[in-house]
């Protein structure tokens, strides 16, 4: 074992352990149960030995009758207590199951931007289901597997040794090839269910990336394209499962040839010492019988090792998703409730890696209540500026100031609060008209909920649905137009009520007579706040206070529409071209 694992066991020993902690007193029980019925175990062999060696060959069939009647009432018990065991330490390992997705739901909620851009939704909802229901398994069965069972061995051990000692050190001295048997092949069998793990994940990606996008699929009709991309995934599934169960097959059959061999020896031996004398038939009967009171554990840590790998697998990569750093404010950030909304960059260098810099020396001033576009080409950098404001990405370099505070000395909490975004891309939640405009804010009146619908030009229309403002509006809002999706986004910001305001390409999407509607709805949004608008259509932005051009990273161009057409330069070049378009 590496240095680097030897060091990890314990650390990660010690996280599984503590989700135990809560539920102890149900784990003590249940290990009391499983206790319970190892003892009533090994009752049956030693009952068997005493009817062979005393209670038959002396005629005493009174007590051939109490000692079976006995055997059945201790029966009965294990009836009981296999139901307790089964159920209570289910619902045991569902309830740290449980505890461990609150756990990484509320991780994933905390983990910044960046995070995202590299991890597909389908891996992480693999993680929450598929990784934790084998971790569960391994909390209920694992303990019990590995106590239970090691305390009957020691029992059976103890038990066999008062039939004949020898015998019994023959037969133990087959667990050493058994335990060399599992340390070798226990590697081989951890990477491939790894590897299983990982192609599971990526089944569940591909899957809700085709599905997400279904209707993509269907407008261009890529169904065949979208099949293949499922196969790769499918077959590296099939191919990795093969790899797990290949390696399995070798560690079971490896393991159960030895536990094999423990009869022919007991058959062999046992029936060489009945030969000399040295044991008693009826002595030899029981130590047949009972050698299963030694396997049965053995077989059951040998299958207790294809869980652990399992549960460990999974464990790790839940892990790994809990120990991705979070979000942190800076030592020195503090609240502040409502903005005044004067920004400021200065020199802002921003990369997204250590390759290229998206932006490159940034520094622009919107006063509060001003309204500033940035235009230019795609990939220039204005969204990257949309998303540094709320503080999504830390900057490499520079100041970005709102008020004159630094935004790393503000809580992220209490800057977000005070800014609203409205984007081309819009995500509404599966869920009532109402619920997704409550999201601006929680805490919202109807009344205030019915106000922010009509300043968005949306309320009309939700007025003449069956529900009204109940109605379920479908996973990202797919029985809305896109111009009432825009709406409904547009009157979740007026319930936040923000002083500072980011439209990022809000309208680029929409059609021109829809456009003009939800215009007006934003240029109502916008009065009185700080805006910061990301255009890609100039007519709307031709009011503006100011404009810069954003290209390779830079401001190139900065002014109002007037001063910009007087430069004769990119902005000019880029109004004219949109309004030949237009004419054309």
């Amino acid at each position: 074992m590496s240095e680097t694992t030897a060091t990890k066991k314990p650390g990660l020993l010690k996280r599984f352990l503590a989700y135990y902690r809560p539920h102890m007193k149900i784990f003590s029980m249940d290990m009391g149960a499983s206790l319970l019925v190892s003892l009533i175990g090994i009752v049956y062999p030693i009952v068997t030995r005493t009817m062979l060696n005393d209670l038959i060959p002396n005629r005493n069939y009174r007590m051939v009758v109490v000692f079976g009647l006995t055997l059945l009432c201790l029966y009965m018990c294990k009836l009981g207590l296999n139901f307790f065991i089964q159920y209570y330490g289910h619902v045991m390992g569902v309830r740290m199951q449980a505890q461990m997705r609150s756990d990484m739901f509320n991780h994933l909620e905390k983990l910044p931007y960046s995070f995202y851009d590299t991890h597909e939704t389908g891996r992480l909802m693999s993680r929450l289901t598929n990784d934790l229901m084998d971790i569960s398994e391994l909390a209920h069965h694992g303990p019990e597997n590995v106590i239970i069972s090691s305390i009957s061995i020691v029992a059976s051990f103890l038990y066999l040794s008062s039939i004949n000692f020898t015998l019994t050190l023959i037969v133990f001295a087959c667990v050493p090839f058994l335990i060399l048997i599992s340390m070798t092949l226990r590697k081989r069998m951890r990477q491939a269910f790894m590897d299983s793990r990982k192609s599971i994940a990526q089944i569940n990606a591909s899957v809700e990336s085709s599905i997400s996008g279904i209707r993509v699929t269907k407008a261009f009709t890529n169904a065949e394209k979208e099949r293949e991309k499922f196969e790769e995934g499918n077959v590296a599934f099939v191919n990795a499962r093969r790899a797990a169960y290949k390696a399995m097959g070798q560690f079971h059959s490896g393991n159960t040839f030895v536990t094999d061999i423990f009869n022919v020896v007991v058959l062999i031996a046992g029936g060489l010492f009945l030969y000399n004398g040295d044991i008693q038939f009826g002595d030899y009967s029981a130590f047949i019988v009972s050698i299963n009171m030694f396997i049965g554990p053995v077989m059951t840590l040998i299958g207790f090792m294809e869980q652990y790998q399992n549960g460990v697998t999974g464990f790790e990569r839940f892990l790994e998703i809990m120990d991705a750093e979070p979000e942190k404010d800076a030592a020195n950030a503090k609240p502040v409730e409502r903005l005044e909304g004067r920004i400021e960059f200065r020199d802002v260098v921003y990369a997204y890696d250590d390759d290229k810099d998206v932006l490159n020396g940034v520094s622009l001033t919107i006063e509060k209540g001003k309204k500033f576009a940035l235009v230019g080409p795609s990939g220039g950098g204005k969204t990257t500026m949309c998303h540094l404001i709320p503080h999504f990405y830390d900057i490499s370099e520079g100041q970005i100031l709102i008020d004159g505070k630094e935004i790393h000395t503000l809580t992220m909490e209490s800057l977000r609060r005070n800014i609203g975004i409205v984007q081309q891309d819009i995500y509404l939640f599966n869920a009532s008209i109402k619920d997704n405009i409550l999201y601006g804010r929680l805490d919202a009146t109807m009344d205030e909920v019915i106000e922010a619908a009509k300043r968005a030009n949306i309320h009309d229309y939700i007025m003449t649905l069956p529900e009204g403002y109940d109605t379920q509006i479908g996973e990202r809002g797919v029985r809305l137009s896109g111009g009432q999706k825009q709406r409904l986004s547009i009157a979740r910001v007026f319930l936040k009520n923000p002083p500072i305001l980011i439209l990022d390409e809000a309208t680029s999407a929409l059609d021109n007579t829809t456009e003009i509607l939800i215009q007006t709805a934003l240029d109502d949004l916008c009065h009185g706040r700080t805006t910061l608008v990301v255009a890609h259509r100039l007519s709307t932005i031709k009011n503006a206070d100011e404009i810069a051009v954003v290209a390779n990273g830079r401001i190139t161009e900065q002014g109002s529409h007037e001063e910009l057409i007087a430069l004769n330069g990119t902005y000019t070049e880029l109004y004219q071209m949109q309004y030949r378009a237009n004419r054309g």
